[in-house]
């Protein structure tokens, strides 16, 4: 995924809160009925809740996270869960450090 999508995904503040939220899932949201918070990731109804966003604009953000790689979706039952990239993360730092 070229390095531009991920530059417009960390381009918005409230997406990088939402990949700072992610990196510790457990000291920012509350424990869910469905999937684990670390293994599967985060219901996106909490982030909205978290972030005060309707769930369309919470689904706009992360659409644009996805398409970064920057986090992974998971579909539980009817809900999507999302959790951070860390190769994908690790990579864009290095290719950060070394490009510029």
């Amino acid at each position: 995924m070229p390095i531009v999508d991920a530059l417009k995904a960390l381009g918005n503040d409230r997406r990088l809160m939402i990949l700072h939220w992610l990196k510790s899932p457990r000291a920012h949201f509350r424990e869910q009925v469905d999937g684990d918070l670390v293994e599967d990731g985060v219901c996106g109804l909490l982030i909205a809740e978290k972030l005060a966003v309707s769930q369309p604009t919470l689904s706009e953000h992360m659409r644009i996270l996805v398409q970064a790689e920057l986090v992974i979706p998971k579909r539980i039952k009817q809900w999507t869960f999302y959790r951070r990239n860390e190769p994908r993360i690790a990579a864009l730092k290095d290719a950060f450090a070394t490009d510029v």
